[in-house]
């Protein structure tokens, strides 16, 4: 074993020929280790058999790993500290008290499954009450998301480490090295396992890692404890992950550990490791068979003999057969249940409740009803942190939204991150799933996408694949839009593609009124919220309202018809709704009476307020400022046209910006994004009809 703090290096070798005499771990304690690892190859065993028989549709399997994993669990605080494992992680899970029956339960899909209920792949584990936080299938993510959790501990007081673990082909995302930067430069309590079994699916670690090392790869971070230790040596793992875990506990900082094991099996079921593997490669694995070499070790120190091991592998085979029998009969989920849990339900939901009276006051414009919802919030709730790029300190944000917030709250509280999307997003993760309200900032839409896995794959999904086990009620505010001459990468229109992701909701206000009681909902509610600003409208005098008290609140999904009207319906949101009622006086003027809705909120949206509108007039007018393709309007329209067909005088319009990125000159964005004579004519063009 290698242990490193910077540069320094000690080897600390243990010779396997030396007679088994240390106080720490007792014989018992070994043959209790072995007993589980053959839990866990049976488990792998009889997985692939229930395969076979047509009972089950995946498996990736943990044989190889069983030392390593089982080190890490045993030198772990059970029902203390948090667990990310990847989906090679059987071993970590059934050592920190997964029952067999419930990784069968997962493998098999069944509606008991605590990982899931059925709802994610076999080996995606996440357990509530083993802290187990659930898993997803993209490498690389939980990452960031355990130093989120790993910051939770700081900002609570606790010793509460983080386990993370991944294979070494996952150490090439940008996610891994994000969360090295973070948790080394704040010195947090999170230790990552890399299990290095020298191929990611079928790419051998050479045409993968610089150096071929994991260990020397990341050599170059400040304050990362580095271990390199034989994965396939129980001690040796146990030895290298007890010191990392005193490291943390005594907040020391994050430690890495290469665990340099073998991978027994083929990546997964749907792999055939013998099209890239010699045979005499995967022999030469099955030499450092960590069960081989524990059971060799037992025998060789008098702890057992071969007849009492040969009747602990009876034993497991017998043991897992008779549960897998038991599992197999085991419902499936309800079909009826498939809706359940996509958003929560209650007193904390952001839905069904009525508007709270505005107590309005002064008025003031949009970005400064942001920046004081986030005062008043913070003080309503001690654990609501907000951070991001260049919000803290002075600056309070380049358009000042947070200005004020770290002066008064403290750097703990209101602090920057680093210069990485992806990195505010899963460390926001990692902290909701602690009980903390993150209130995280990217600083323009256009540079949302770095995150997008974080947002889809992650945030979007914990409560629908945990069951409802875990929530993460992450508030991202994003400010978006054009007409400001901000060009290709600062004028950006993110709501169309976000709202094709289940999981999530949306809002995008038009004014201060509604933009401080949508993200006073949004803060209290306990769902994922993407919270859109338009950066045409921080500072408008349109957009400029009595600004309402500490308590207003506003439901999602209740759109608003700012305009009553008569001959045709203009549904809109953003800096859309001000440039329509622009036009709507003088429409009156020609006699045309026109109805404007303005949404408010994107995911959901009211269907009901706009067909009850296009009841009354007839036409329909979609509108919104981003490209018309693929643009949000495009599923109004079809809702129109589908549920509202019979009330229609005339086909439903659709106004959007050309689909074009948007032009920098003046008088390029002026044609590219929609302006008053575009509304206007498209208005006369429908009532004509």
């Amino acid at each position: 074993m290698k242990l490193a703090n910077g540069t320094d290096t000690i080897k600390n070798l243990r010779n396997e020929g030396d007679a088994f005499d240390r106080g720490d771990v007792t014989g018992a304690d070994l043959l209790a280790v072995y007993r589980m690892m053959r839990v866990s190859r049976r488990l792998d065993e009889k997985m692939l058999i229930l395969l076979k028989q047509g009972k089950g549709f995946f498996h990736i399997g943990c044989s190889g790993h069983e030392a390593a994993q089982l080190a890490a669990a045993e030198a772990s605080e059970r029902g203390k500290d948090y667990y990310y494992p990847y989906y090679r992680g059987q071993s970590i899970a059934l050592g920190v008290g997964m029952e067999p029956r419930d990784v069968l339960r997962c493998f098999l899909s069944r509606e008991n499954d605590p990982n899931s209920g059925g709802r994610q792949m076999p080996q995606h584990y996440g357990h509530k009450d083993l802290r187990i936080v659930s898993q997803s299938s993209p490498t690389g993510t939980q990452y960031l998301q355990a130093v989120g959790a790993a910051m939770a501990s700081r900002k609570a007081g606790t010793d509460e480490v983080v386990l993370v673990t991944s294979g070494e082909g996952t150490t090439s995302q940008g996610d891994f090295h994000e969360a090295l930067n973070w948790s080394s430069r704040e010195k947090l309590p999170v230790i990552f396992l890399v299990e290095n079994n020298r191929f990611a699916i079928s790419v051998p670690v050479h045409e993968q890692t610089s150096g071929d090392s994991v260990f020397e790869m990341i050599k170059g971070y400040p304050g990362l404890h580095r271990v390199s230790v034989d994965g396939t040596d129980y001690l040796a793992s146990l030895d290298a992950m007890r010191e990392a875990y005193n490291v943390a506990r005594r907040g020391d900082g994050p430690s890495l550990v290469e665990a340099n094991v073998v991978r027994l099996l083929p990546h997964s079921s749907s792999d055939d490791h013998r099209k890239y593997r010699s045979e005499e490669d995967i022999a030469k694995d099955l030499e450092r068979d960590p069960i081989r070499r524990l059971g060799a070790f037992l025998v060789r120190n008098k702890i057992a003999d071969e007849d009492e091991l040969e009747e602990i592998r009876k034993e497991v085979l017998a043991e897992i057969d008779e549960i897998a029998l038991e599992m197999e009969q085991e419902q499936m989920p309800d079909p009826s249940t498939v809706r359940d849990h996509l958003f929560c339900e209650g007193e904390n939901s952001p839905v069904g409740f009525s508007e709270t009276p505005e107590n309005a006051g002064a008025s003031i414009v949009l970005v400064d009803a942001i920046n004081h919802c986030l005062d008043e919030e913070m003080v309503h709730n001690d654990k609501m942190l907000v951070f991001g790029q260049d919000v803290a300190h002075g600056k309070g944000g380049v358009f000042t939204a947070t200005r004020g917030l770290t002066a008064k709250f403290g750097v703990e509280r209101c602090f920057n991150s680093p210069l990485a999307e992806a990195s505010i997003v899963g460390v926001a993760i990692g902290l909701a799933t602690r009980g903390f309200k993150p209130v995280a900032e990217i600083q323009f839409g256009d540079y949302c996408w770095t995150a997008m896995m974080q947002i889809r794959n992650e945030l979007a999904t914990m409560r629908y694949r945990s069951n409802e086990a875990w929530s993460c009620p992450v508030v991202i505010r994003i400010p978006v839009g054009g007409y400001i001459h901000g060009g290709l990468c600062h004028s950006q229109n993110i709501e169309g593609f976000f709202a094709h992701l289940p999981g999530i909701h949306i809002c995008l206000p038009s004014n201060a009124a509604d933009a401080k009681g949508l993200l006073r909902t949004a803060i209290r509610c306990d769902d994922p919220v993407l919270f859109l600003e338009h950066k045409g409208l921080y500072r408008a005098g349109a957009a400029q309202r009595p600004e309402p008290g500490a308590d207003y609140r506003l439901p999602f999904g209740v759109g608003k018809i700012v305009h009553e009207g008569t001959d045709a319906t203009v549904v809109t949101w953003g800096m859309i709704v001000h440039k329509t009622m622009n036009v709507v006086r003088e429409l009156e003027k020609e006699g045309v009476s026109v109805e404007v809705i303005d949404l408010r909120t994107i995911v959901p949206w009211d269907r009901e307020l706009v067909l009850e509108s296009v009841k009354k007039t007839g036409r329909a007018l979609v509108a919104h400022e981003d490209t018309i393709t693929q643009g949000f309007g495009a599923e109004i329209a079809a809702t129109i046209a589908s549920e509202g067909f019979e009330l229609l005088d005339a086909p439903v319009r659709r106004l959007g910006a050309l689909d074009l990125p948007v032009p920098y000159a003046s008088t390029l964005e002026a044609v590219m994004l929609p302006q008053d004579a575009d509304i206007a004519n498209a208005i006369r063009s429908l009532v004509s009809f």
